[in-house]
C-alpha cells in the first residue's frame, strides 16, 4: 500500500510525525531529568526494533518485504553504526537539554537550519562548491536566523550569550555531521536504511547509559525515582527529579515512523530529494503552532515570519541538489 502512495503525501506524513516528535520532546523534558528521559526514549526505540532484528536473524525468509529485513553485520560494520550512535547521542543530549530551557518556537527553527550547516561543512571540509541558487539560500537562511535573534531578545534570549542557544547550535551542527555521515553509510558503505536505523537505535542505549548513571550518582534528588520526590539543591543549583509522562513513550515511535515514511518516499524512483527534504523541514511549522497554542509561547507572528524566511532559504538550498 505504501509503495503505491504518492511520495509527496508520504513526505507530508513524515513532516507531520516529525513535528509531533518535536512537540513530544518538549513536553517530555519540561521540568524533568534530561539524561533519564533520553535513556527511556532510546530504550523504547530499541524495544520496538528488537523483534524485527530477532525475526530477521532467524526467519528472514518469512518477512514479506525485503526492505524490512535487518541484515547481520560484521564487527567493523557494527563499529561504523556505533560511531553514528555516539554522534547522534551527543546531538540529542545537547538538543534535549537546550529544549528544556528554550521555547519550542525558538529551538525547533534553529534545528531547521540543519541543511545550511550541512552545506557549510561540505564547503569547508569536502571542497564542495555551492550553486548560485544555494549561495542565495545560505544568505536567506542567515537573514532568517538574524531575525530570530531579534525576536529572541524580546523574550530575554540573547543568541550570542545564551548557553542553551549555544547547545542547540551544537546539536544542530552535530546533526549536520550525522547527515553527511548517513550519506556515506548509505551510498558508500552499502548499508540499507532499515538495517542502519535498527542497529543505530539499539546502539543508542549503551551510549546513553553512562549519562543516566552520572545523573543518578551525582544529580538525582534522593527518593525521586521511587516516590516522585521534589527537586532539592545540589552544589547551589536545583536538582531535577525524573517524572514519567506518556509523551516520553511517544518520542521514539514518532521518530521511527517519521524516518520510515521519509525513507519510503525517497525509495520512489520519481521522488525529488530536494522537494522531500524541504517538505520534511516544514515540520517546524507544527512545532511552532504547538508552542504557541499548547505552551502559550509569545511572539507567534514574528516567529512565523522568521520560520517562513528560513524555510524559503531551505527551499533554495535544496533546489535541484
Amino acid at each position: 500500500m505504501l509503495v503505491g502512495m504518492n511520495w509527496i503525501l508520504l513526505s507530508i506524513v513524515s513532516a507531520t510525525l516529525l513535528g509531533a516528535y518535536d512537540a513530544a520532546k518538549k513536553w517530555s523534558v519540561q521540568g524533568n531529568a534530561v539524561p533519564v528521559v533520553l535513556l527511556t526514549t532510546v530504550s523504547i526505540g530499541a524495544v520496538l526494533y528488537s523483534p524485527l532484528v530477532i525475526w530477521s536473524t532467524f526467519w528472514a525468509e518469512t518477512i514479506p518485504l525485503d526492505r524490512l529485513v535487518v541484515r547481520s553485520l560484521s564487527w567493523k560494520e557494527h563499529g561504523l553504526i556505533a560511531a553514528k550512535s555516539v554522534l547522534v547521542g551527543a546531538s540529542w543530549t545537547f538538543a534535549f537539554s537546550a529544549l528544556k530551557h528554550l521555547p519550542l518556537s525558538i529551538g525547533a527553527p534553529i534545528r531547521a537550519t540543519s541543511p545550511f550547516w550541512t552545506i557549510l561543512i561540505a564547503i569547508l571540509f569536502f571542497g564542495e562548491r555551492p550553486t548560485p541558487m544555494q549561495w542565495l539560500g545560505i544568505a536567506v537562511v542567515l537573514i532568517g536566523f538574524w531575525r530570530f535573534t531579534l525576536v529572541g531578545r524580546r523574550e530575554g534570549i540573547r543568541f550570542t550569550r545564551d548557553r542553551w542557544v549555544a547547545l542547540m547550535m551544537a546539536a544542530t551542527l552535530l546533526g549536520a555531521c550525522s547527515s553527511i555521515y548517513d550519506k556515506w553509510l548509505l551510498q558508500r558503505a552499502g548499508f540499507d536504511p532499515v538495517t542502519m536505523q535498527a542497529w543505530f537505535t539499539i546502539d543508542l542505549v549503551p551510549v546513553m547509559v553512562p549519562l543516566a548513571l552520572w545523573w543518578y550518582r551525582f544529580d538525582a534528588p534522593r527518593g525521586s525515582l521511587q516516590d516522585g520526590g521534589t527537586a532539592g539543591e545540589i552544589g547551589g543549583r536545583p536538582a531535577q527529579p525524573f517524572r514519567w509522562r506518556w509523551s516520553i513513550a511517544l518520542v521514539s515511535p514518532l521518530l521511527i515512523l517519521a524516518d520510515w515514511f521519509y525513507f519510503v518516499a525517497l525509495s520512489d524512483p520519481t521522488a525529488l530529494v530536494s522537494v522531500v527534504s524541504v517538505v520534511r523541514r516544514s515540520s517546524v511549522v507544527i512545532a511552532l503552532g504547538f508552542g504557541a497554542k499548547a505552551l502559550s509561547e509569545a511572539n507567534f507572528r514574528a516567529k512565523s515570519l522568521c520560520v517562513g524566511v528560513i524555510l524559503l532559504g531551505v527551499v533554495l538550498l535544496t533546489w535541484n541538489s
